[in-house]
């Protein structure tokens, strides 16, 4: 059976690793991103899986881009059957340094891209009795004041897919939450390329200190969240809805 997902922050990190296993599972693939060279580079990886891609490079925290994507999706496929809400990368700074504008910018593109993105398409996915993932983090449940936007944003993407879950059980609509631990995407190796230099150590020794720190035996990979997101999308599992899947190699401790 033809199936279409879309995946939003498609260009890069989870994002892309997505697509790619996604395209076992989907016959098209809606790639939607700010930044047409990297997202170009992931519709070359899809087609060549066998999955036919749809780029849609777009500013998801403007309030007109989740409209736009979904009818570009529906004049090309005709049916949607899952979303991925990956994009947002929320700024990292202390509570008391935050300004308005970075909690609004953290907001807007994590949030409210899920938000609208997930309302502009209810009624498609309605239709195919399709799904949502939405992705939070661990910082969710353990929310500190150096990082505060990212715990405080995470958490209120918990409430609103278990309301849109709330809702999904009439309509049909599966709706989850992912809670991804430490992964090594570009912007922690980053992070803890800093690390290493502050402590005058190898990149390969500060990441498995800085991972023993945390309490895990290695960082995740973006193909490990983008296994559980395809697990959750699988006809198999439409009867999970309204849960908040950690996967964070134990990080959590906390029940």
């Amino acid at each position: 059976m033809e199936r279409v997902a879309i995946i939003t922050g498609a260009s890069r990190g989870i994002g892309r690793a997505t697509a790619v296993r996604l395209a076992r599972d989907f016959s098209g693939l809606v790639l939607v991103a700010r930044t047409r060279e990297t997202l170009t580079e992931t519709a070359e990886t899809v087609r060549a899986a066998g999955a036919t891609p749809l780029l849609l490079v777009r500013d998801l925290r403007q309030p007109d881009a989740a409209g736009a994507v979904v009818a570009a999706t529906l004049e090309r496929f005709g049916r949607i059957d899952a979303v991925a809400c990956i994009a947002g990368a929320v700024p990292q700074a202390d509570m008391f340094a935050l300004t308005d504008e970075q909690w609004d910018d953290g907001l807007a593109l994590k949030f409210h891209s899920a938000r609208r993105l997930t309302i502009a398409a209810w009624d498609a996915l309605k239709a195919t009795h399709g799904s949502v993932a939405m992705t939070s983090g661990t910082s969710a449940y353990t929310p500190k004041a150096s990082v505060a936007a990212v715990g405080t944003i995470n958490a209120a993407i918990l409430a609103l897919a278990k309301a849109f879950a709330d809702r999904g059980i009439e309509d049909g609509v599966q709706v989850n939450t992912i809670l991804p631990g430490s992964v090594m995407t570009d912007r922690r190796r980053t992070m803890l390329q800093g690390y290493a230099d502050s402590r005058g150590l190898s990149l390969d020794t500060a990441i498995d200190r800085s991972a023993a720190e945390v309490g895990i035996a290695r960082y995740g990979q973006p193909e490990d969240i983008a296994n559980a997101i395809a697990f959750l999308f699988a006809a198999e599992s439409h009867w999970i809805t309204g849960t908040a899947l950690r996967v964070d190699g134990g990080e959590t401790k906390a029940l």
